[in-house]
């Protein structure tokens, strides 16, 4: 569908400077009519634009040629929430008046922006999303040319003093505003990471959680039925309802994933898949109804991709690793390891020309979706690979878990003392056992048989925790409780 479109929201006419809290290390996320409404978000929108904008310019006149193929343009997109359609009016109404072209994609997860932004070579592009945040959360996911991420210190910092002041620029043009929903061109490409011809049967349990996923799923599906592929889905909390009905959308809380382990238990089905929010992570439970930690769904990606693609780099995060490292170890590829967080992996991922990055939070990043992170690739990829082994999902990850065994994260608010003063004294108690010590991502210790890694929490008042050993699962019980104890008397709660 393409037809041109207007916005329904109008901005106030003279701008005072205020302060936006809603501004994090990689995004934007706040409460609704606290850090975040349709005023602010009208601000970040033109404050965006123009910063692009300037930036196309600049660039332009200097005859950069990966500039000169990009089209002045941004893409725009907004989950379910009841709030996000109102927000991103806001925001195409403030880059509209900062002279953007605007091309709408209609209700959309964030890796169909991630998606748009590089097909239709735009300036950058918006998600309005919370992902699996609170109801009365939402947001806004900022890339720029070829999809790549605005932090903090690359852009995001400098949008939000502009949209704080209020100085924009005057008497620019307004750009234009075009409707594009159709998802043809981004469906066709993630269908391109499989090879229908090698699937075989098999019962999937799919749950949308009442997010953006389900009219994507529906269209997948039907392309893996045009194909001939004999693959049967049970669909779960499938209708998009930004009421959330059964629960915001977010498989981290283990009582979010009982609906999709009971269906898998209840249909005997092969692989149970579950969402959140905006569809970037997606979950993976076995045919049993067992919950797979995302660390060892990376490294039997990490062996996929090796086994396709031999000698490639592979990036990874530093919470858990042994089992990773040691996938990539055994299939000769080249292990890349990278600080947490979208923006980190990406650049290294870019760096490095890793075909597959992954971490345990369930993001999944890759070469060829613009080192883009999908929850819908994954799940395919998934089904492939059950159907070239003919194993279960069971089977794929048992042997990682028994010879890495892992706590899972563990988060813990913070009571009387900070992160940083938590994480030195953690580090002083073992020093008289002389670990190796990194400090890429809050503190890594590892002692040989084991290992743990401690964090602040770049998007929440909280620490994470994630301890792992070497086949010795008494040993790892040990080690949980021991420094959950200490942690207990540092003040550190359990979230």
């Amino acid at each position: 569908m393409s037809t041109s479109a207007t916005t329904s929201y109008q901005p106030a006419t003279e701008f005072n400077p205020i302060t936006i809290n809603s501004f994090k290390a990689y995004d934007i996320r706040g409460e609704l009519g606290v850090t975040l409404d349709e005023d602010i978000a009208y601000r970040i929108g033109r404050a965006f634009a123009q910063i692009l904008y300037q930036r196309y310019h600049t660039v332009s006149d200097s005859q950069s040629s990966d500039m000169a193929t990009l089209q002045p343009a941004i893409v725009i997109g907004s989950d379910i929430r009841h709030s996000s359609e109102q927000l991103k009016q806001a925001v195409i109404k403030g880059m509209l008046d900062a002279g953007a072209d605007v091309i709408d994609l209609g209700m959309t997860g964030t890796e169909e922006v991630y998606f748009a932004t590089s097909h239709y070579q735009a300036l950058g592009g918006i998600e309005v999303t919370a992902s699996h945040n609170p109801i009365n959360y939402n947001g806004l996911k900022l890339v720029k040319d070829q999809s790549k991420p605005i932090s903090a210190d690359d852009g995001l910092a400098e949008i939000q003093a502009l949209a704080e002041s209020g100085e924009f620029a005057t008497n620019i043009s307004p750009g234009k505003l075009q409707l594009l929903t159709d998802k043809s061109a981004y469906i066709n490409h993630v269908m391109t990471f499989i090879d229908t011809d090698k699937l075989k049967p098999l019962k999937l349990v799919i749950n949308s959680g009442n997010g953006s996923a389900g009219p994507v799923v529906d269209l997948l599906i039907d392309k893996l039925i045009q194909a001939g592929a004999p693959i049967e889905v049970i669909k779960l909390h499938h209708e998009p309802d930004g009421s959330f009905p059964n629960g915001i959308p977010n498989p981290m809380i283990e009582a979010n994933r009982v609906a999709t382990q009971q269906a898998v238990l209840t249909n005997k089905a092969d692989l149970g898949i579950a969402f959140d929010g905006d569809f970037d992570r997606c979950f993976l439970f076995d045919e049993h109804g067992k919950f797979i930690d995302g660390s060892y769904v990376v490294g039997m990606l990490a062996q996929a991709f090796l086994n396709k693609y031999p000698n490639e780099a592979i990036v990874y995060d530093p919470r858990v690793i042994y089992n990773t490292e040691a996938v990539i170890e055994q299939h000769n590829g080249k292990a890349v390891i990278s600080k947490s967080g979208h923006s980190f992996i990406k650049q290294v991922m870019r760096d490095s020309g890793a075909v597959y990055g992954g971490e345990m939070s369930a993001h999944h990043y890759f070469r060829d979706f613009f080192y883009c992170d999908s929850g819908m690739i994954l799940w395919l990829l998934t089904i492939e690979l059950l159907s070239i082994t003919s194993k279960t999902l069971s089977e794929l990850v048992t042997g990682y878990i028994q010879e890495y065994p892992s706590s899972g994260e563990q988060n813990f608010h913070l009571t009387t003392l900070d992160a940083p003063t938590i994480i030195q004294a953690i580090e002083e108690k073992f020093s008289t056992q002389q670990p190796t010590k990194s400090t890429l991502d809050g503190l890594s210790l590892n002692f040989g048989e084991w290992r743990f890694n401690l964090r602040a929490s770049n998007t929440e008042p909280l620490i994470r925790l994630n301890i792992e050993s070497r086949g010795d699962a008494a040993l790892l019980a040990t080690k949980i409780q021991e420094i959950q104890q200490w942690l207990a008397l540092q003040g550190a709660v359990p979230a």
